[in-house]
């Protein structure tokens, strides 16, 4: 059994649900079992998954939503 990780990222640029569902289906493209939860009015994306900090950062970025510190 892999380990899951949360990882918390503040992402700019989130508006609507099509931004959540795009986070949301990019980042279980790559993890099937992966958990996400989208804040939209704190700008705060939390995912429960087996994918590196790195992998998910670089799929936030991919999909046009920056991660900011």
């Amino acid at each position: 059994m892999e380990n899951h990780t949360e990882q918390r990222f503040k992402v700019e640029g989130m508006s609507c649900q099509h931004c959540v569902a795009a986070i949301t289906r990019a980042i279980r493209a790559l993890d099937p079992a992966a958990g996400v939860e989208v804040d939209l009015a704190a700008c705060l994306v939390r995912v429960n998954s087996r994918l590196s900090e790195d992998t998910v950062l670089r799929i936030l970025t991919e999909e046009g939503y920056p991660v900011s510190a």
